[in-house]
């Protein structure tokens, strides 16, 4: 079976710029796969082919509504002949890609109803009738088929390859960690707040924050990134700024706590389930998919109720039983999630959409 998956058009398949997006296609390709996206520099990741694909120019080149990534994935397509497409996270270019005659499947990782293609009800049950969408969280689903009728959405988590984690030392380090995007949504700033009203009663502890405001080594000075960097060095916190996957797992796996105060709702929550399967402790936000992801195996908090991100953190800090129970707990939840069982949930449905179309 050959099977090729669009990547969304700004998503880098590149270890210095991979998102949860990337880095899920690159864990579930067979060496088969065929990956289109964007150009990258240096070496893609190792999942499938990668190709960078090349829009088009003349008459096209100043559409900015996704024509020109379309016609690009639609040359692809027809050199190289897939049996079925995956579109990751673009609805409307999976309902445009559906009219090639080829099954496609739409895995969404973010809210159908902030995208094109998918905010109004009646354009997701016309997607329903055109392509076989999945989501990563019970909760995505649920905001997919919000004001429908219940329909063919299936729910397949992210995953991790567990056997691949950095080993973690004999006894951890007393320390706090964030790592994320610096951006509001993601609670940046709370976890700064929250750890300079508390650093005080726990002198023996550390903080460290890890990420910028984009996946990537150049990414762009914002005000908010400034402001947190500014309170967060008066804090006493050490600023990591971007780091590469494999170093974040690394950090992961030496800390002891990981704080998730994410303001948004995580359509599914990857640095929650990363921290559980590192062996870290977690504080999490119970927002979207995050309290599907943690289960019982986090303290919850909010980042703006009051001083309950605080209160959290100084009892995990001061309780070491409680933190060694909450670590073997997300060991556990992380289990579910392991490579092995997503690769065998998607190649049924990609043998199921195969068949279908050959019956018809």
């Amino acid at each position: 079976m050959r099977v090729l998956t669009v990547l969304p058009r700004r998503e880098g398949y590149a270890p210095d710029r991979a998102g949860a997006i990337a880095l899920l296609v690159s864990r579930l390709a067979t060496p088969d796969d065929i990956v289109i996206g964007t150009e990258v520099t240096g070496t893609p990741l190792p999942g499938g082919q990668f190709f960078a694909i090349t829009e088009p120019g003349g008459l096209h080149r100043w559409r900015r509504d996704g024509t020109r990534y379309r016609i690009a994935c639609q040359r692809e397509i027809r050199r190289h002949k897939p049996d079925l497409i995956e579109v990751h996270n673009r609805p409307a270019l999976a309902y445009a890609l559906s009219r090639c005659g080829i099954p496609v499947h739409l895995i969404l990782h973010n809210d159908p109803q902030d995208m094109h293609g998918a905010k109004r009800p009646r354009q997701r049950q016309e997607l329903m009738q055109r392509v076989r969408v999945f989501t990563v969280s019970l909760w995505l689903r649920r905001r997919f088929l919000e004001d429908l009728d219940d329909g063919p959405v299936t729910v397949m988590p992210n995953c991790l390859d567990l056997s691949t984690l950095p080993e973690p030392p004999a006894e951890r380090a007393k320390l706090v960690l964030f790592a994320g995007r610096m951006v509001s949504d993601k609670g940046a700033d709370a976890f700064v707040r929250a750890w300079s009203a508390i650093s005080a009663q726990a002198p023996e502890w550390r903080a460290i924050m890890i990420g910028a405001d984009r996946f990537r080594f150049n990414s762009p000075r914002t005000t908010f990134v400034d402001r947190v960097e500014t309170d967060a060095r008066a804090a006493g916190i050490t600023l990591c700024g971007y780091q590469m996957h494999h170093q974040v797992l690394e950090a992961m796996a030496a800390a002891s706590i990981v704080v998730v105060p994410s303001r948004w709702p995580e359509p599914f929550g990857l640095t929650a389930l990363e921290a559980m399967a590192s062996g870290a402790a977690v504080i999490a936000s119970p927002r979207g998919g995050l309290p599907e992801v943690v289960g019982d195996a986090a303290l919850l908090a909010l980042p703006d109720d009051g001083d309950a991100l605080e209160r959290a953190l100084l009892r995990m800090i001061g309780d070491p039983a409680l933190r060694a129970e909450y670590m073997a707990r997300g060991r556990r939840q992380a289990q579910k999630f392991d490579l092995v069982a997503a690769r065998q949930l998607l190649q049924k449905m990609r043998d199921r959409s195969v068949k279908s179309r050959k019956s018809r």
